[in-house]
């Protein structure tokens, strides 16, 4: 892959990303940066009117959502997990399969609004974050006085109680961070969702039923065949960059997966 460092807008193939005026964090970046490839690679198969234009607001058209969707379908072998492996998932992973789990939570949100400066908005949150997670477990509730004055999310006012959730209450990204986890006490990382960053507590959990295999088998299956297609669609992204001209972007950076 032809990696440039530039300060100018980063490109695929000469095609620019984004503009000058609109900085985006390196995961967006790269989001982009892949789908631009996608895109020029669904043209190059013929599946994409070559006239069609890419955009640098990071919107593609419908025409070549619908092409790179079936470029996928033709590219990527996604095979069908077997019994054995889904039973072995399954085994491995119960706690992801129960039924009635819930978590008394708290938090404090970092807002994502538009025009927001994503890095700017981590380095805010990071601080306050390193701050409610050296104080947890004190009798003195940093936590709560955190959240009267810094979180975005109207249960500030409540020092962040968000009460009792099941993982249908809220966003799935949020959810993935809770659920099927033992911790209790502010979490070690800051959680990411589309609605920003948070800093969230676990107070309570009540761990629910565990399921047996037959009842949640499509389920099982289902996420197998999802980290399969991550897994080729990661390994054909490679491929995409190793033979294009990259500008700006870093998609081969140490630990750092090309799609998320």
């Amino acid at each position: 892959m032809n990696t440039l460092r530039t300060s100018s807008p980063a490109r695929i193939n000469g095609m620019q990303l984004h503009t000058a005026n609109d900085p985006l964090s390196p995961d967006e970046l790269r989001q982009r940066a892949c789908t631009e490839l996608l895109r020029q690679a669904a043209q190059s198969a013929g599946l994409l009117d070559a006239n069609d234009a890419g955009s640098a607001d990071g919107v593609i058209s419908e025409a070549a959502a619908n092409a790179i969707d079936a470029l996928l379908e033709q590219k990527l072998n996604v095979p069908e997990p077997s019994e054995e492996a889904c039973r072995r998932y399954h085994a491995a992973h119960q706690s992801a399969y129960r039924t009635g789990e819930r978590v008394r939570v708290r938090h404090i949100l970092f807002a994502v609004t538009p025009g927001v400066d994503v890095v700017a908005l981590r380095k805010r949150a990071e601080p306050i974050f390193l701050e409610v997670r050296c104080h947890d477990g004190l009798a003195s509730d940093g936590f709560a006085d955190a959240a009267r004055k810094w979180s975005n999310c109207p249960s500030g006012e409540h020092g962040g109680e968000l009460g009792w959730l099941g993982s249908t209450d809220c966003a799935p990204e949020f959810a993935h961070e809770l659920f099927g986890r033992l911790e209790i006490g502010v979490l070690p990382r800051l959680v990411h969702s589309r609605f920003g960053l948070h800093v969230v507590e676990v107070l309570q959990r009540e761990p629910g039923v565990a399921q047996p295999f037959e009842p949640v088998r499509g389920a099982v299956a289902a996420s197998l065949r999802q980290q399969a297609f991550v897994t080729a669609l990661r390994q054909y992204l490679r491929l995409l960059a190793a033979e294009a001209t990259v500008e700006g972007v870093e998609l081969d950076a140490a630990g750092t997966p090309l799609v998320q």
